[in-house]
């Protein structure tokens, strides 16, 4: 009876995470969605607003709408016209007091990890964490700057350790480059290494299994 309900958990699991997280996305897309409805109804005359609220129940109304609004604003921003006027934007934002410190940091987070040309999360590594003798995998996010590295003698590197099974959480270390192992595994790879606790290795082939010897 335990092999059966083992089996059966491992056929339903992982399609119900699946489900759950694309449920999520789609429920907070979906909020997005009826917020710009209601800001909308705010403005428009009272015979418009019955045809705005019957859109408001129309199930994945909101993802198609949001999607082709981020597919306009990416061709709006790929071109000169539209680069200008998101420069102003941003020079707007940074005057505001408060909103200026909390945009500029998510703006130069998020530049750096999705730009094709920045160096975050390129290089999968081996690091020596929480201490000597134990090893964990990391990635590199670039090198330290500013007074930082001006106390830093030698070749230093700025690495994230995730945690596992949840990688979004992890510690930021800057260690010299001489104490990393480059690995040859994809950032992708590793992080489902890591996510899987050690379990699926690299190549999607689950890990071999490691026989403890037996304690006295």
């Amino acid at each position: 009876m335990k092999k059966y309900l083992v089996a059966g958990l491992l056929v339903w699991l992982p399609l119900a995470i699946t489900i759950w997280v694309l449920s999520s996305m789609l429920g907070a897309m979906d909020g997005v969605f009826a917020w710009l409805l209601s800001a909308t109804q705010a403005v428009l005359p009272e015979t418009a607003r019955e045809t705005i609220e019957r859109l408001r129940h129309v199930p994945g109304l909101g993802v198609l709408v949001l999607a082709a609004g981020l597919l306009l604003t990416g061709v709006f921003a790929a071109n000169i016209f539209g680069q200008w006027w998101l420069r102003q934007g941003d020079r707007l934002m940074g005057k505001i007091p408060i909103v200026k410190s909390i945009y500029s940091s998510v703006k130069q987070v998020s530049d750096t990890l999705f730009s094709s040309s920045g160096n975050a999360f390129r290089e999968a590594v081996l690091v020596q964490y929480p201490r000597h003798g134990c090893w964990t995998i990391a990635f590199v996010t670039g090198k330290p700057g500013g007074e930082v590295a001006t106390q830093l003698p030698g070749d230093y590197v700025s690495v994230y350790v995730p945690t596992t099974p949840n990688p979004t959480s992890g510690f930021f270390l800057m260690m010299p480059r001489a104490d990393l192992v480059l690995l040859k595994m994809s950032v992708d790879e590793a992080l489902k290494y890591v996510i899987s606790m050690g379990v699926v290795g690299p190549g999607g082939e689950p890990a071999p299994v490691a026989a403890l010897p037996a304690r006295n």
